[in-house]
């Protein structure tokens, strides 16, 4: 397309709007783009489009109402920005699965690109690409449905669910690990210190939950409400995102205290019981993370965005 073109979705049969909008873009060339106008704020079709074409376009307000709205979508160059492991598992969790498998941190690691996240993992870029491609093969999981979620809802899912999680495995966990510690740690040392570390990481973690459900999902759900906030997101995320990378390392550092959590030969009961449920502590906190770094959080500072461009 040598012109921009105008897509007048009034026109439109309603169920036929998106697929018609998604026929423009699939249709543009990397750096092309085209114009929608509509007679009302067609928000809903940018977390669709980031949903199922991921973070390859760019959204550009040229007329925000009252009673007619205009949007440039371009496709992003293909030397402008390559995506993200974090932006591709947020799209679809099928690949979130393969980046995990290959040993990928799609949630704190999530800025990287394809070719950095595969060298840092050892593997090469064309066998990581190869499996993502695999991965589209497979059934669809409901897990996929996260990226199209109201910013609201997702928060209160996130509460209700993950920081219900770590709210009610913390303590069992930190006994857990000064019951195993007192037993074997004469025998394995490391284990005194998995404790020690461990129970300064769940302390750390709890004050963080504390604060997002104090100071920052109120303010994404005033905004997914369309409300106004005179608070600013952007600086507490930064802040947020800090903190999920320093417990994103905790994890890394108890992975390589415990090899792994291999288990000796003469571990008991309780020390496999501790290993399993840091296991299941560490996989349940990368989904958690994975949905409030690159699915939460883009969307909320979306939201605020759009909420300044109406105050001016």
């Amino acid at each position: 397309m040598s012109a921009i073109s105008t897509l007048d979705v009034t026109l439109i049969e309603p169920r036929l709007k998106h697929p018609v909008i998604f026929n423009y873009f699939d249709a543009l060339q990397p750096g092309e783009s085209f114009i929608i106008h509509n007679d009302h704020d067609p928000k809903p079709l940018y977390y669709q489009l980031l949903g199922e074409r991921g973070n390859i376009f760019t959204w550009e307000y040229l007329e925000h109402g009252p009673e007619s709205w205009q949007v440039k979508i371009e496709k992003v160059p293909d030397d402008k920005e390559e995506e993200t492991v974090g932006a591709i598992a947020a799209a679809d969790y099928r690949k979130a699965e393969v980046f995990r498998k290959m040993g990928i941190d799609f949630c704190c690691g999530g800025s990287k690109t394809l070719k950095q996240a595969s060298g840092e993992a050892g593997i090469s870029e064309a066998a990581l690409k190869h499996a993502l491609q695999e991965a589209d093969k497979a059934p669809a999981s409901r897990l996929q449905d996260f990226s199209q979620w109201d910013p609201g809802f997702l928060a209160d899912y996130i509460i209700n669910t993950h920081h219900r999680y770590v709210k009610d495995n913390a303590a069992i966990i930190s006994a857990l690990a000064q019951k195993v510690a007192q037993h074997h740690g004469n025998a394995h040392p490391e284990l005194i210190e998995l404790a020690a570390r461990t129970g300064f990481f769940l302390n750390d973690l709890l004050s963080h939950l504390a604060k997002e459900e104090e100071t920052v999902f109120p303010v994404i759900k005033q905004l997914a409400a369309g409300g106004k906030s005179q608070v600013s997101l952007s600086a507490t995320i930064d802040s947020m995102k800090e903190e999920h990378e320093a417990a994103g390392d905790d994890l890394r550092f108890f992975r390589s205290l415990s090899d792994n959590y291999s288990l000796p030969p003469d571990a008991c009961n309780s020390y496999a019981y501790l290993f399993e449920k840091m296991k299941e502590f560490e996989s349940d906190l990368f989904l958690h993370i994975h949905l409030e770094n690159n699915i939460l959080f883009p969307k909320a500072i979306g939201l605020e965005e759009e909420q300044g461009r109406q105050l001016r």
